[in-house]
């Protein structure tokens, strides 16, 4: 019998020059536009506010389209969601602000993903061996866009 895919949860942490209040939203399905490139979600169907709980949006990129449901939000202090990449992996990711010095933020930032496939397991493995190198990326990208 086989040990099955194998799920990771990958914790780390990234500093905004904005307080949490005001970072909230670059970590929302609308204010990512701002600062990852080609990030363009999609909703099935209108929404006022894209943090609602039950809220749903797909993303396509790296030839795949992803499924994202909002489950949790605080504004100004925590968003979760769940989501799922047909045929590759599924699970959920977790943004936690707490205040910083001098109004800045520390972003706390959780994937809890479990692969859905053995060629997908190891493409997870390289995500997690690259992961603080993936939020350092956001970190830079946030910045240049922060100006």
């Amino acid at each position: 019998m086989s040990a099955g895919p194998r799920r990771r949860r990958l914790t780390g942490r990234l500093r905004v020059a904005l307080a949490p209040a005001e970072a909230f939203r670059l970590f929302t399905p609308y204010g990512e536009r701002d600062w990852v490139e080609g990030w363009e979600p999609r909703f099935p169907e209108p929404v006022a506010d894209d943090t609602a709980p039950g809220t749903v949006f797909q993303t396509h990129g790296h030839g795949t389209t992803t499924t994202w449901i909002v489950l949790h939000r605080e504004p100004g202090r925590s968003v979760s969601y769940a989501r799922v990449c047909e045929g590759v992996h599924a699970g959920t990711v977790g943004v936690t602000l707490a205040q910083a010095e001098r109004g800045h933020s520390d972003v706390t930032v959780t994937y809890d993903l479990t692969p859905l496939t053995a060629v997908a397991e190891a493409d997870l493995a390289a995500f997690a061996a690259g992961y603080p190198a993936f939020l350092r990326s956001w970190e830079d990208a946030i910045a240049a866009h922060l100006g």
